[in-house]
């Protein structure tokens, strides 16, 4: 994840030409940038890149990638994670527009891909009338991404409502999991650190109740989570996690962080477990702002602030001590 001795990804826009590979229909591109695809807006180069459509695209990506020795990251929408600046190797693949959703009306049940947004999902199930998914709307992330940091919001997480996952092994094979196997925790799973990748969630929620309830109730979280959170700047959502019973963003700013700034990149104002970049931050000062709020918190409380953000690719400065 550090390596201070080989060089970034290169820039040169001539590497782009995109290839066309054995069982997929969806091109493969070289060096594509990464930060635009994040909601912090930092990160290096994706050394192969492609956005499937749909699932058999990305099995013939994964084979391909498999055959070259590539390892294989998924991007999903990009949130709760911090990409190097040098980049990330191998093939990234992301999940944007794999968005297969089926709802069984009677039952409640619903199955949804890796790549479905979940404040879409949050509203396309409250205008069905189908409740249980309403803490969701002001996540700005993926069902995939979802799955993996079991993410959650208004003292609900996707754990209470998940039945199984469909995942892709390192081998190739298509395994289900039931949630009992995802070892869930606040804001942790096994797939965290895993090979396997999220493919879709089947999730059990209560259908039947009245359409304008759902919505009323999926509103009043949005606004709230809107009115107390700098979600329309970027960001890359909580940066730690909560160490129960305290709240991070409560000992941040009790420790007189707000506004730290390194770089274009500083402590919100609103929020003070959120990180927001001015226009022109880096992953590098983006480091540089969480290891010295997690330093200075130590130091003031004695608390060991846990990340809640996740580290993809490889980094200008040892980052080991967040992992």
């Amino acid at each position: 994840m550090f390596s201070p001795s080989s060089p970034p990804l290169s820039m040169n826009s001539s590497d782009r030409t995109p290839i066309h590979i054995l069982g997929a229909k969806c091109p493969v591109y070289r060096q594509i940038p990464l930060a635009k695809m994040t909601t912090l807006r930092v990160g290096g180069l994706a050394e192969w890149y492609m956005a499937p459509r749909h699932l058999d695209d990305l099995y013939g990506a994964l084979n391909w990638a498999r055959s070259e020795g590539f390892p294989v990251t998924l991007l999903g929408g990009g949130s709760n994670l911090l990409i190097g600046d040098r980049g990330i190797s191998g093939l990234v693949v992301s999940t944007r527009y794999l968005r297969e959703l089926h709802l069984d009306e009677v039952s409640g049940e619903v199955t949804v891909a890796a790549g479905f947004p979940l404040p879409k999902l949050a509203w396309q199930l409250a205008n069905q009338g189908v409740s249980g998914f309403e803490w969701a709307v002001g996540i700005p992330g993926t069902v995939g991404g979802a799955v993996v940091m079991n993410a959650g919001a208004h003292r609900s997480c996707l754990a209470d409502s998940l039945r199984q996952i469909e995942v892709l092994e390192p081998d190739g094979q298509i395994v289900t999991l039931p949630r009992s196997a995802l070892a869930y925790n606040y804001r942790t799973s096994c797939l965290q650190g895993s090979s396997r990748l999220v493919l879709q969630a089947t999730l059990q929620l209560q259908p039947g109740e009245d359409s304008g309830v759902v919505r009323q109730r999926t509103d009043k979280h949005l606004k709230q989570r809107h009115g107390t959170q700098p979600y329309h700047r970027p960001s890359c959502g909580s940066v730690f996690r909560n160490p129960k019973p305290q709240a991070a963003g409560w000992l941040i700013e009790q420790a007189g962080l707000k506004g730290y700034r390194v770089g274009g990149v500083h402590v919100a104002h609103e929020h003070a477990n959120f990180i927001l970049n001015g226009g022109h931050g880096t992953t590098q000062d983006a480091i540089a702002v969480i290891r010295h709020v997690r330093e200075t918190v130590r130091q003031v409380w004695d608390v060991q602030l846990q990340l809640e953000v996740k580290l993809l690719g490889e980094f200008d400065q040892d980052v080991s001590d967040f992992l």
